[in-house]
């Protein structure tokens, strides 16, 4: 999460590289003529971060943003997290409350943030989404610094606080023997055991409090401090009991012998055994790959090579998607750092290991000015290929030379099996609006027209709804998917997608970027075909669904299948 310091010479060829190369990218090169491109709209909603002037840590990790359905209206509604009083860890202040926005349709949001329950008390980071239950109503758990929440969606408009109820409040909210408060980054709900009910992994950062806050200066600057200084803490997985209880499992699935410093998680069966594995990137340390053995997860990343980026060195790892981004049925893993760190990509071999690919396809090149937050692997265009968004900002308040603190977002135009990526940033519409610190970053179809449209997060500024407008390439197709053995949101499920012009894959999780959530149908850009030939579906219970001659340019819906196929 921050940066390794550089010496002046190194911050003057970062500053040259981003004065005069870097806007070769923003469209003036061979994708110029991009079709990807964003227009953007304001929300009513601006992060408020308590800063301070001592710099506490937690004033720059904030902004999750989450997209999903809450009333059941078939539109994508907007949940922003938000900070507090940095020294108390409460919303003492109406500018802090998180916030709730309906979708009305014909681009109206409305804030139902109060009526639904939803305003929070403490210092908010991160979202994850996932109907728990199983009730067909989506649930939301809030993840923050030494306090998280969870919240039942009742089905009527509104959510109610059951952290107590559900036994999270014992394991969460209160001081552990071994790693003190404790301070959650985000969290995603997977079914880690495959009996139908979505599971609880949490994801913590470090051993902080307001009163032991240290003093740190870089080339002189009073700014955040590096995480060097602090003390990590493990991550925690809650099993859930099927009667709105949870149980702590961390100990038995091997989690308490791992200490990191999480900042993102990501979800995919990378190895295609039936159980679902998660990526962890962690602050300045080794990233996690925990493979799941289905009683337990072993800790793989070295022996898989994504432990550390290809310089071997300690990179800010953000927010990830773990998600099949060269179409061979296989998940690979990008995610965000800072900048002179790039943007690392994993390609899975299908092998049990990971190969980076961040030189060989363009992305060192593209990413190496940039700093990131969130990530988000979707095709923007329809074309067949997932393209990458990334949040742009530094985790730093004062800019130094060839780093600035304020920075644009950025899409990654996916050039398939040929040529390298490219960042696309004033081509794409993002000089709309002013460079900023964004953080939190989620994905969804707001306006129904078949383009994933995508909301940012910025520190002390207005959030931004990036509309996507880019020229239709090709056709598209959303499948909702509704586990009757698995679990209701399908999360888990691999599908399989073959038209006249190939075979690409995807799979439903609703973790992606950073301490956000995106709750929606899995998308699928087809080219220029307007029929999809077969959907092979693997869901978690085992269960394999096919459908054939499937019209496109539209959402179906498909429920889980009662026996194996």
């Amino acid at each position: 999460m921050f940066f390794a310091k550089f010496d002046l010479c190194s911050g003057l060829l970062l500053f040259l590289f981003s004065a005069f190369v870097l806007p070769a990218f923003f469209g003036e090169g061979s994708l110029a003529n991009t079709p990807i491109e964003f227009e953007l709209r304001k929300m009513p909603f601006q992060l408020e971060n308590g800063v301070t002037p001592a710099k506490n840590i937690p004033e720059t990790m904030l902004g999750g943003v989450g997209i999903f359905d809450y009333n059941g209206d078939g539109r994508p509604d907007i949940f922003f997290t938000n900070g507090a009083n940095v020294a108390t860890l409460k919303k003492d202040s109406p500018k802090f409350r998180n916030r709730l926005f309906r979708n009305d349709g014909n681009g109206v949001f409305t804030d139902v943030t109060d009526n639904a329950g939803l305003s929070g008390s403490g210092y908010d980071i991160g979202v994850a989404i996932g109907d728990y239950d199983n009730d067909g109503h989506p649930d939301l758990f809030v993840a923050g610094v030494h306090h998280s929440t969870l919240y039942h969606n009742n089905g009527d408009g509104t959510f109610t606080d059951v952290t107590l109820r559900s036994g999270l409040d014992a394991a969460l909210n209160r001081p552990d023997p071994e790693f003190g408060a404790w301070w959650s980054i985000t969290a995603i709900w997977v079914d880690v055991n495959s009996d139908g009910l979505l599971d609880l992994f949490v994801v913590d950062y470090l051993q902080w409090n307001y009163y032991g806050e240290r003093r740190c200066e870089f080339d002189q600057v009073g700014d955040y401090c590096h995480p060097k200084f602090f003390k990590g803490q493990p991550n925690q997985l809650f099993l859930n009991n099927g009667d709105g209880t949870f149980r702590n499992v961390s100990k038995e699935w091997g989690l308490r012998d791992h200490i990191g410093k999480g900042m993102g998680v990501g979800m995919a069966d990378y190895d295609l055994d039936g159980r679902p594995d998660l990526f962890v990137t962690n602050d300045a340390s080794y990233n996690f790959l925990l493979h799941n053995l289905g009683n337990k997860f072993e800790e793989v990343a070295f022996e898989a090579g994504v432990a550390l980026s290809e310089d071997g060195s300690f990179i800010s790892g953000m927010g990830l998607d773990f998600r099949d981004f060269n179409n061979d049925g296989y998940p690979d893993v990008v995610f965000a750092a800072l900048v002179g760190q790039t943007f690392p990509m994993f390609q899975d071999s299908g092998k049990g290991v990971f190969r980076e690919v961040t030189t060989e396809n363009g992305m060192r090149e593209a990413s190496l000015p940039m700093s990131g937050y969130g990530v988000g692997l979707y095709d923007f265009d329809n074309d067949g290929w997932k393209d990458l968004f990334v949040s742009g900002g530094h985790v730093q308040s004062v800019s130094l030379p060839g780093q600035p603190i304020d920075q644009y977002n950025a899409v990654f135009r996916n050039p398939g099996r040929q040529g390298k990526w490219m960042a696309l940033t004033e081509k794409a519409g993002f000089t709309a609006s002013p460079a900023a610190r964004h953080r939190g970053c989620a994905f969804g179809d707001l306006d129904g027209d078949g383009r994933i449209d995508v909301v940012v997060s910025a520190i002390d500024r207005g959030a931004e709804i990036w509309m996507n407008h880019s020229q239709m390439t090709g056709h598209w197709l959303d499948i909702a998917l509704h586990g009757t053995k698995s679990n209701r949101d399908g999360i888990g499920a691999r599908i399989k997608v073959v038209t006249k012009g190939g075979v690409q894959y995807n799979h439903m999780t609703t973790s992606v970027g950073y301490a956000s959530s995106s709750d929606g149908p899995v998308h699928f850009g087809l080219g220029p075909d307007p029929r999809v030939e077969e959907i092979e579906i693997h869901w978690p219970s085992g269960v394999v669904q096919t459908l054939r001659g499937v019209a496109a340019d539209r959402r179906i819906e498909v429920t889980e299948s009662a026996s194996k196929a």
